[in-house]
């Protein structure tokens, strides 16, 4: 279910599509990045995302120092959280969820896999938020936090399966 975009796909490399999504990247209320690159390019546009969830790989594989260092944004707040692969972990859902309702900017380092933290970014931005992820292999998908969106989200989230 979540291989096919939950937005509008632009195909392309990371920096043509930040330009094609500018104008409603610079109109949304809170922008969130979800994974590494998807944040590289977007500061690399000059623009900085409210929310930035990290795991310091590309798919799977360690980032060349000079993306870490760019990921470095001095306006950031750090956290770091644990989150395994295939998993979303109530520290992690917790922590979008209080990052996406503050005031400040925050990064959260992921150990482990941040794939799946665009559903509760999603769920709990601010309705006219945008939440921007990777589609690998093809570009980024920008998803807006229509109060539609958050429903489809919310049902897909109760559909998943909570371990104690």
């Amino acid at each position: 279910m979540l291989k096919s975009p939950l937005g509008k796909l632009c195909k392309g490399n990371g920096t043509e599509c930040v330009e094609a999504m500018r104008d409603e990247l610079q109109g949304a209320k809170k922008v969130a990045a979800i994974g590494d690159m998807t944040a590289f390019y977007l500061l690399k546009s000059s623009i900085v995302p409210d929310l930035a969830v990290v795991d310091n790989k590309t798919k799977r594989a360690q980032l060349p120092d000079h993306i870490l260092q760019s990921l470095e944004h001095n306006s950031y707040k750090r956290v770091e959280v644990k989150n395994p692969p295939a998993t979303l972990t109530e520290e992690l859902i917790d922590q979008i969820k209080d990052s996406l309702a503050g005031k400040e900017r925050v990064k959260i380092v992921v150990e482990g896999e941040e794939d799946l933290a665009t559903l509760p970014a999603i769920l709990y931005a601010p309705p006219g938020s945008v939440v921007i992820y990777g589609q690998p292999d093809e570009g980024s998908v920008l998803v807006k936090a229509t109060p539609e969106m958050k429903m489809y989200i919310d049902e897909l989230m109760k559909k998943m399966i909570v371990e104690e």
